[in-house]
């Protein structure tokens, strides 16, 4: 993987990766999580800060018994091997050309899906990906409104500091989470809200709003415009809001 040449890049959660398949469809030069889907913020400023320290840095990984193979928790699955050492390679090369992207970059689009995050707690530490393990290892907590502020500044901080002309863009996915009831994803999706709103009134030179929730929500309100689970958007209403993208740019 190489972002060096890569005006834009995506992180965060799922929606993201529609956003991604428009990019792929129109041979648009893009990166979008290359260490995998983030669902909060938190994730998104572990990855953001460990790709920007180029990699160097104690990564939490784990031996899954099971499998007969190492992995971390700030990387998906496909960031496995029998050997420790081939594994945090892989990781630690993709935060590197990750970096690499974030500094010459013009666009970064950010998709906050959740404020729901994971942590071990044997350690304390949280994850990106809870690797398909067992419930009891991890602790669930959620971010408040002043928690996400605080996160989003420091991302917001450290991405202009490295890239001064990066136009960074927020989204919340319209995905809604039943894992957590319609109405603890609602009061979810008003803190990201919240909290973007804040951020976007405090550095209008270079952070913006793409309001892709709110055009699901309140413009393709109709069912026919999502999947069968009635969750996640349909092709037809990731076509609207990409049109709607393009004229936002």
């Amino acid at each position: 993987m190489s972002t060096g040449n890569c005006a834009y890049i995506l992180l965060g959660s799922c929606f993201s990766q529609h956003m991604s398949r428009q990019m792929t469809q129109r041979n648009i030069m893009h990166v979008s999580n290359p260490l995998g889907t983030l669902f909060n913020p938190e994730s998104i400023r572990i990855v953001v800060t460990q790709a920007l320290n180029s990699g160097d840095v104690a990564l939490p990984m784990f031996y899954d018994r099971d499998m007969n193979e190492w992995r971390c928790w700030w990387a998906n699955t496909q960031f496995r091997d029998a050997e420790r050492s081939v594994c945090e390679a892989k990781i630690r090369e993709t935060l590197s050309h990750l970096g690499q992207g974030l500094r010459s970059a013009s666009h970064l689009f950010i998709t906050l899906g959740t404020n729901v995050c994971y942590r071990l707690k044997e350690s304390g530490i949280t994850v990106t990906n809870c690797q398909r393990q067992a419930d009891r290892l991890f602790q669930e907590y959620r971010l408040s409104l002043q928690e996400i502020d605080d996160i989003l500044e420091d991302c917001i901080n450290t991405l202009h500091q490295a890239n001064p002309s990066l136009r960074i863009t927020f989204t919340v996915s319209p995905y809604r989470y039943r894992k957590y009831g319609y109405h603890g994803s609602q009061l979810s999706k008003a803190a990201l809200l919240l909290a973007v709103d804040g951020i976007c009134s405090r550095h209008p030179g270079y952070v913006g709003y793409f309001p892709s929730y709110e055009i699901m929500m309140d413009e393709l309100r109709d069912y026919s415009y999502y999947e069968p689970d009635g969750l996640h958007p349909s092709s037809q209403a990731c076509d609207i809001i990409w049109n709607r993208l393009c004229e936002y740019l």
